[in-house]
């Protein structure tokens, strides 16, 4: 059951203390890694920061790209800047191949219409030209009538 109170992981909800403690390092980091826009925390109206899970995730990449692999925060920024460029490209590509798909399909929809289309003209034109096709739209009702002459009277359409 989904309600209005589940938790994303871009819900800032953790105050700078409990973020700190669940990514290992002192309140003073985050104020440092803010400031040089490793990480962008959610104010509050008062001005308090909240950190989101996702916020924590990328304080403990942080942490592991400095500690591990000796890569000073400059560096680190960049990876980090790179990455999330990646990832919007990814997203993107992904809106453009559920767009392709969408497209192919009304392609394949438009090429079976129009051949269908020239086999009634093909057929049209052996038969009466006076049925030949006439665009209708969708919203317009059409009704046709046809007198039926009565028995014993001639039909005049003849």
């Amino acid at each position: 059951m989904s309600t209005h109170y589940e938790l994303s992981d871009d819900m800032p909800v953790y105050v700078i203390s409990v973020a700190a403690n669940l990514s290992g390092m002192h309140p003073q980091t985050l104020r440092g890694y803010e400031k040089v826009g490793l990480v962008t925390p959610r104010r509050t109206a008062g001005g308090g920061r909240r950190y989101s899970m996702r916020d924590i995730l990328a304080l403990r990449e942080i942490q592991r790209l400095s500690q591990e692999e000796g890569i000073n925060l400059s560096g680190i920024k960049r990876i980090l800047d790179v990455e999330r460029e990646l990832e919007q490209a990814r997203l993107r590509m992904a809106e453009m191949h559920a767009e392709m798909a969408q497209l192919r399909a009304e392609l394949e929809s438009t090429r079976a219409v129009a051949a269908r289309l020239a086999e009634l003209r093909r057929a049209a034109r052996t038969v009466d030209p006076r049925a030949a096709l006439v665009p209708v739209r969708t919203s317009t009702r059409v009704t046709f009538w046809q007198h039926s002459p009565a028995p014993g009277e001639q039909d005049t359409n003849e």
